[in-house]
């Protein structure tokens, strides 16, 4: 076993005796470059299991810095990371449960501009993103660059688990997420995780699948979910496994252009000016897309419309006046103003640049 040091022989023990497993597949891992999108609910888990079981190099991939509102299901983070940049402390607590094995991080989004530059250093890429955009970006990619996807995605109480574009004996490759949802839909249509919620552990569970299957497409050992997709139900603790046939017809020979790419070009706002216009009792509309739950905790007297009630609450929006709207700290009241601006024709809409976090900083300090 002179590959491993004897300190990596003691740590794969149980994997060196596990039947059908062993230095084989353990050497397998070990050679093993894995991309890993996304460094959230998913990720944290998917990081932490092929970290400890000795894939040689990982990479994540992830623009976010951490927020509070993600500790209850992001287990890699604590209250001391908010406001970090997530890639960094990946790192650093991967890196301290594997110091064996190499990590590269990305702080970025991952783009119709680097992602194939990206893809080109890794066999396998483990899509853990929680938006469309990516997500399709992330399959059109590994189709074109030849990359196993081992995808997972969860939403509420729900989750799903699959493994796309698969190499199989012959030379040809398992269907892609495109074969299952051939286009992604309209914009607003279905919430994210930030509307619609997510059960705290259902991103480990899930995320352990994920993980698992990857461990296995790079090792062959087990049959990985190639042509299959997992669904998992918390709730109920029910699952089911649905096939997916491969469309002869469809065919994936470039990058579209995705969504995030020609996002219309959001007006803003500072606290200083919004304060400003307070003062002087201007006519405006102020509307909060938060939850209940943290207007109720803290809120300067707007319009309660959460995020995913916004495409119904067309009408308590006015079209006369400037409406600035703002949310924790500027991502979600951005996806509000996107949305009413690409689909309902707004165009008097402001965002408050750094939301109640800003607006607190600057007059509750």
């Amino acid at each position: 076993m002179a590959i491993f040091k004897e300190a990596e022989v003691q740590r794969y023990a149980r994997h060196f005796v596990l039947p059908e497993f062993g230095k084989a597949a353990q050497t397998k891992l070990k050679k093993a470059r894995v991309l890993v999108v996304g460094a959230g609910g998913l990720g944290s888990p998917v990081l932490l299991y092929l970290a400890a079981a000795g894939v040689g190099h990982i990479g994540i991939i992830d623009d976010d810095v951490v927020d509070e509102s993600n500790l209850q299901r992001q287990v890699l983070y604590t209250s001391e990371d908010v406001g970090k940049p997530k890639v960094a402390i990946a790192k650093e607590r991967v890196q301290a449960l594997n110091p064996y094995i190499n990590i590269t991080t990305y702080q970025a989004r991952l783009e119709k501009e680097n992602v194939l530059d990206i893809l080109q250093d890794y066999d396998i890429v483990a899509d853990g993103t929680d938006n469309f955009d990516t997500r399709y970006l992330v399959n059109d990619a590994c189709v074109l660059a030849g990359k196993i996807n081992v995808f997972a995605s969860i939403f509420r109480f729900e989750g799903q688990v699959s493994v796309f574009n698969f190499l199989n004996p012959d030379g040809s490759r398992g269907p892609n997420y495109r074969d299952l949802f051939p286009e992604p839909p309209a914009a607003g249509s279905v919430p994210n995780c930030a509307e619609g919620g997510v059960l705290g552990v259902l991103p480990g569970i899930v995320g352990s699948m994920q993980a698992s299957e990857v461990i296995k497409v790079i090792t062959g050992v087990g049959k990985p979910l190639n042509g299959r997709l997992f669904l998992f139900d918390a709730a109920s603790f029910s699952t089911n496994i649905i096939k997916v046939p491969k469309n002869p017809n469809l065919v994936i020979d470039k990058l579209p252009d995705y969504s995030f790419e020609c996002a219309l070009p959001i007006k803003e706002i500072s606290t200083d000016e919004l304060r400003i216009l307070l003062d002087a009792k201007a006519d405006i509309q102020i509307i909060d897309v938060r939850e209940a739950w943290e207007y109720e905790d803290f809120n300067i007297g707007a319009d309660l419309i959460p995020l995913g009630q916004i495409a119904q609450s067309i009408t308590k929006i006015s079209r006369d006046k400037q409406v600035i709207i703002h949310c924790k700290s500027g991502g979600r009241s951005a996806q509000a103003i996107e949305l009413l601006e690409r689909n309902f024709g707004f165009t008097n809409l402001y965002n408050l640049k750094g939301g109640i976090l800003a607006w607190k900083m600057k007059n509750d300090a």
